[in-house]
């Protein structure tokens, strides 16, 4: 029964806590910067409240589009054998690096091929190295619209 009664009064009080984080931080105190916090109402009603996760199922992720940064590999011209040869680049980025997505997809005047979403030109460059560094040559950072899965 104590134990019961300890597990309850730790999660009155850390759901207490939770609550009351924002008014600990506008505190004012001697000595002591203030803080001040501009929010939505709704934004303070969902502090301390527990955040749903998305499921493996693909139907349950949700996907957002952002600027970032990708790596390409491959830049053609408008022709049949560019087509196939941007697809033909994305396969072998995809043999070597299965755990990327890969995007061929035309934009005029030429087809493109380009690895991975990236929030960060750092991250982008770490893979546009082990592209390089695998014989793939012509690898080179570029800005984008990522998609960024939840």
């Amino acid at each position: 029964m104590r134990i019961v009664l300890f597990i309850a009064g730790v999660l009155l009080a850390a759901s207490g806590m939770a609550q009351d984080i924002l008014q600990d931080l506008s505190a004012r105190r001697a000595g002591e910067g203030t803080v001040e916090v501009h929010q939505d109402a709704a934004i303070a009603a969902l502090i301390g409240k527990p955040v749903m996760a998305y499921g493996t199922d693909a139907s349950e992720r949700k996907t957002l589009r952002a600027a970032g940064y990708r790596v390409q590999v491959y830049a053609g011209n408008n022709s049949r054998k560019a087509r196939e040869e941007a697809s033909a680049k994305g396969a072998q980025v995809k043999e070597s690096f299965p755990e990327l997505p890969v995007y061929a997809s035309f934009v005029s005047p030429r087809w493109l091929c380009r690895v991975g979403d990236f929030k960060s030109i750092e991250e982008a460059d770490a893979l546009m190295r082990r592209l390089r560094a695998t014989g793939f040559k012509e690898a080179s950072i570029v800005k984008d619209v990522i998609n960024i899965t939840l």
